[in-house]
C-alpha cells in the first residue's frame, strides 16, 4: 500500500513532474551542481520537495530563454526571485508558474499554497479563464502523472477537491447574478460507476452563466432514475461525462437504453469526456450529440442564448 504523503522523490518522479528527462537532470547535477540529491545505501538518488520546487523554477526559466549555465550561478532564493519577476511581467508566465505551484501544493498537500496561487491568478483573470488556461492543462498533467505512478490517488483527490470547491463557489456567485431562462433546462449526470465529476461541475457553471436552469444530479446515476425529470420539465436536455464508464463496447447499448427510458421521445443528450474519442458519431442516434470539448459544448449552447447586460 502506498504512503499518502510523499516526502522523497526518485529521479523518475522528477522527470514526470518537470518534463525534463532523467539524463538531463543528471547532467545538470554533475556539470552545474544544480541539485544535491541524497543517496540511499545502494547509491540511488532521492530528492526532497525543495529539490522538486527548485527544478520546476529552473524549467520555467529555461522556457523563457535563460541558459542553464546562467541559472546555475544563482542561489535557490535568487532563482525563485527571478521567476517571480518574470511572472509579474507576463500573463502567460503566470499560467505556467501557477501550474507548477499547484503541482507543488498537491505533492505537499499544501492547501494554503493552493489558495495563494489561485488568489494571485484571480486578481487578473476571471474564473472561466483560470479554468481553461490553468486548471484544464493541470488536470491533463495530473492524469499523466497518475498513469506513470508518480502520484497516488490521495494526491489526485486532494487537488480535485480544492478545484471542485472553487467551481462550486463560482456557480453560486453566478446564480445570484444571472437570471435563468425558463424555456430550457439541462439535467447533468454521470453514468453508473463514474465518479470523475470536475468536468460536469464546470458544465454546470457554464450553463448557469449563460442563463440556463440546471438540475445537477452528480455521480453514478442509473438511467431509470432520469425518467421522472421529463414529466415535470417538458423542455429538457441532458449532459453527461464519459471518462471511464460506460466501456467502449457498451456505449451503443447505453444510448439505446437512454432513448428507451424516455420511450423514444428523442430528448437531447450531450456527451463529453475521454470516451468520446472512441465513439463513431455516424452511428449514434440523432438526439445524441458528441462534444469533443467543453468549449465546443459552450459554443453550441451560445447559439441559442440571449446576452445579458
Amino acid at each position: 500500500m502506498k504512503n499518502a504523503v510523499k516526502t522523497k522523490f526518485s529521479i523518475k518522479d522528477l522527470e514526470g513532474l518537470s518534463g525534463i528527462k532523467a539524463h538531463t537532470i543528471r547532467i545538470w547535477e554533475k556539470r552545474y551542481g544544480l541539485l544535491e540529491p541524497q543517496r540511499t545505501d545502494t547509491n540511488i538518488r532521492t530528492y526532497a520537495l525543495s529539490d522538486l520546487q527548485k527544478l520546476l523554477n529552473v524549467v520555467f526559466l529555461t522556457e523563457h530563454k535563460y541558459k542553464i549555465s546562467k541559472i546555475a550561478r544563482h542561489s535557490t532564493k535568487e532563482i525563485a526571485a527571478l521567476v517571480a519577476s518574470l511572472i509579474s511581467d507576463s500573463d502567460e508566465s503566470s499560467e505556467n508558474h501557477a501550474i507548477n505551484s499547484f503541482k507543488i501544493a498537491m505533492m505537499n498537500f499544501d492547501q494554503n499554497l493552493f489558495h495563494k496561487t489561485y488568489n494571485a491568478l484571480n486578481e487578473t483573470k476571471p474564473f472561466v479563464n483560470i479554468f481553461y488556461e490553468v486548471f484544464i492543462p493541470l488536470l491533463h498533467e495530473i492524469g499523466l502523472l497518475w498513469q506513470t505512478d508518480t502520484i497516488n490517488p490521495s494526491h489526485e483527490h486532494f487537488i480535485f477537491n480544492l478545484i471542485k470547491h472553487k467551481i462550486l463557489i463560482n456557480i453560486e456567485k453566478t446564480q445570484i447574478n444571472v437570471p435563468p431562462l425558463k424555456e430550457k433546462t439541462f439535467a447533468l449526470f454521470l453514468p453508473e460507476n463514474e465518479i470523475h465529476e470536475l468536468g460536469l461541475l464546470f458544465l454546470n457553471y457554464e450553463l448557469v452563466s449563460h442563463g440556463y436552469k440546471v438540475i445537477y444530479l452528480g455521480q453514478s446515476i442509473m438511467l431509470s432514475n432520469l425518467k421522472y425529470l421529463s414529466v415535470n420539465h417538458p423542455n429538457l436536455s441532458f449532459a453527461s461525462y464519459f471518462t471511464v464508464n460506460p466501456l467502449e463496447s457498451e456505449i451503443p447499448q447505453y444510448f439505446e437504453e437512454f432513448n428507451a427510458v424516455f420511450e423514444n421521445q428523442k430528448l437531447n443528450l450531450y456527451v463529453l469526456g475521454a470516451m468520446t474519442s472512441k465513439i463513431d458519431e455516424t452511428k449514434v442516434p440523432s438526439n445524441i450529440h458528441i462534444m469533443l470539448s467543453i468549449r465546443e459544448f459552450v459554443n453550441v449552447i451560445k447559439q441559442s442564448t440571449p446576452s445579458y447586460a
